[in-house]
């Protein structure tokens, strides 16, 4: 079966390796104490500490081939990867420059690697309403060029949703799609919040479980969650495999897709999503076939 992914970072599929070569500077021990994080701080620390070692297009395009072998050893065959457009801004390069490295990457890896990829760029939600807003306005100028969605990640307690109301906006004006992170590491609060700013998918969502009556609204209004198992244990937003609400959210009735975040970091492929699905919440096949049927739906390219 052909696997779909919509909830995958392109700084998150830096693995050990990959960033040892993007910085040969650093040394083992500084990578796997970079790795040794076991909660949802120190994950944000990691991921920084990735980002830091890219240093301008060639870089990012080095990162897109690699994710795209990866993609395709995985028997992944669509993927909707987030871009921390945020980042780029943050770390003051070009945008554009990173954008035409990354694009011919993926053309030019398209004919052994043969996924199809389209762009969710992202915003610091952290950064506050203005920086969400450039986002969105460089968002816009891609529309055409393989942009599809527009979102933000990172501390949702620090950048709650309300604030990106005119981000969220102007964004869905200019014809992307709405994704958030929510429910993540913060309540079901949270997601009512990126729904309410016209979020079509929510990243992660697992706090939903909380909430009878939004797991009852997530049901009836067909409202898809992006699942990341293993990225919500390591990030400690759940406490153990064990304690994982996929389980129950799909009984509910919820459209969930099963999704990798950060492979590279979490060190877990979709295929390895699917497998922990099985073996320990008791997914079958048909219950498999039905959360990447799921996730084939709710794409924002049909």
């Amino acid at each position: 079966m052909a696997l779909t992914e919509l909830h995958l970072h392109l700084e998150g599929t830096i693995d050990r390796e990959t960033v040892m070569m993007l910085d040969p500077s650093l040394t083992r021990a500084e990578v796997d104490a970079a790795w040794a994080f076991d909660n949802f701080a120190g994950f944000i620390q990691c991921f920084k500490f990735v980002a830091q070692r890219l240093r301008g297009p060639d870089d990012y395009g080095l990162v897109t081939r690699r994710m795209m072998q990866a993609l395709a050893e995985q028997g992944v065959s669509y993927a909707e990867v987030t871009l921390s457009a945020g980042v780029v801004l943050w770390r003051e390069f070009e945008f554009d420059e990173v954008w035409r490295a990354i694009r011919e990457a993926q053309r030019e890896t398209f004919e052994k690697s043969p996924v199809e990829v389209w762009w969710n760029l992202d915003a610091i939600r952290q950064f506050g309403p203005d920086h969400v807003m450039q986002v969105a306005r460089v968002a816009a100028d891609y529309v055409d060029d393989g942009a599809i969605s527009f979102g933000v990640g990172g501390d949702e307690v620090a950048g709650p949703a309300h604030l990106f109301g005119d981000a969220y906006r102007y964004a869905r004006d200019a014809g992307l799609h709405l994704t958030a992170h929510a429910g993540e590491t913060d309540g079901p609060d949270s997601i009512r919040a990126a729904l309410a700013i016209g979020a079509e998918r929510i990243g992660h969502g697992i706090r939903a479980i909380d909430d009878p009556e939004l797991v009852r609204r997530l049901r009836e209004e067909q409202i898809p969650l992006e699942v990341c198992i293993s990225s919500n244990v390591r990030t400690g937003a759940v406490a153990s495999l064990e304690q994982h609400p996929a389980r129950r959210l799909f009984d509910a009735g919820v459209l969930i897709t099963l999704n990798t975040d950060d492979p590279g970091i979490f060190e877990s492929g979709l295929a390895d999503e699917h497998a922990i699905a099985r073996s320990l919440f008791g997914f079958s096949d048909a219950d498999l076939e039905t959360v990447e049927l799921n996730a084939r739906r709710f794409r924002f390219v049909r």
